[in-house]
């Protein structure tokens, strides 16, 4: 048995595919790790989609922006883009959609002491912490109030997190912190502004996972999102797995068990 952790796949299924052949992944007793962000932009998104959910309990997946993104279009909160048609207009959109609004926006396993999120984990918070936060969101997504969730999560403010934040803030903060995050200051306050860039807007933002939490000494942790970092990732126990696929770069499948990865070429993919 084997455990794997791939990037984001933004439905580009046949290099995901190509990686499972290359490791004779066996869903039976091989699990399957998802950073988030199945769905646009690629070619795919459809079969995608369908393909992670058939693996059933053989996947562990994890919310992106772009899947949270996708459910508002369902629910009519933002118009439907041209990658993303075929799947608002599937046959079984309903149930994909249920599916999706069951996965959480963070996994943490404690017997292999490996956590994964779409974006990664804001430094001023525990993985306990993260876990609550989580569950809070969770809890409403699978709620009957869904709708009215993901029509208030859309924007930039609150910038900062503090644990008094409530309702609409709130629940915004801990959504952006989990799927949008890249760059933030030791106090936790988020730049929204900086995607295709290495370069932090001032001297007080870092990466978040170069500002040291003490929740993941001994832990390792999977991210994706990031796509500019290519996964170089100068901290050892920080895995970036968003290594561009779904713009002509690479895809990245990380055994979990050793740390070896296996790379897919998407050229040809676009």
């Amino acid at each position: 048995m084997a455990t794997y952790a791939v990037g984001d796949l933004q439905g580009c299924l046949k290099p995901l595919q190509c990686l499972l052949s290359e490791v004779s992944f066996d869903p039976v007793v091989d699990r399957l790790w998802v950073v988030g962000d199945l769905v646009n932009r690629g070619p795919e998104s459809l079969a995608t989609l369908r393909f992670i959910k058939s693996l059933g309990d053989s996947a562990v997946v994890v919310l992106g922006n772009h899947d949270l993104h996708l459910m508002a279009i369902y629910y009519g909160i933002r118009s439907v883009s041209k990658s993303l048609r075929e799947v608002i207009e599937a046959p079984d959109i309903d149930e994909l959609i249920l599916w999706l609004r069951q996965q959480p926006l963070i996994h943490i396993d404690a017997e292999k002491q490996i956590a994964m999120s779409h974006a990664g984990l804001l430094p001023i918070w525990s993985l306990e912490q993260a876990q609550s936060y989580s569950d809070e969101v969770s809890k409403k997504l699978k709620g009957k109030k869904v709708e009215r969730f993901l029509k208030n999560m859309y924007g930039n403010s609150p910038k900062r997190w503090r644990s008094e934040l409530k309702g609409v803030k709130r629940f915004r903060a801990i959504v952006n912190a989990f799927t949008r995050m890249r760059f933030c200051t030791a106090s936790g306050k988020l730049d929204f502004d900086t995607s295709d860039s290495l370069v932090p807007p001032s001297e007080k933002y870092k990466p978040w996972f170069q500002f040291a939490n003490p929740s993941l000494e001994g832990w390792q942790f999977i991210f994706g999102h990031w796509a500019v970092l290519a996964g170089n990732v100068d901290v050892p126990n920080i895995h970036g797995l968003d290594t561009g696929c779904v713009w002509g770069r690479e895809m990245t499948l990380m055994r979990l068990d050793d740390g070896q990865k296996f790379v897919c070429n998407c050229q040809a993919d676009r």
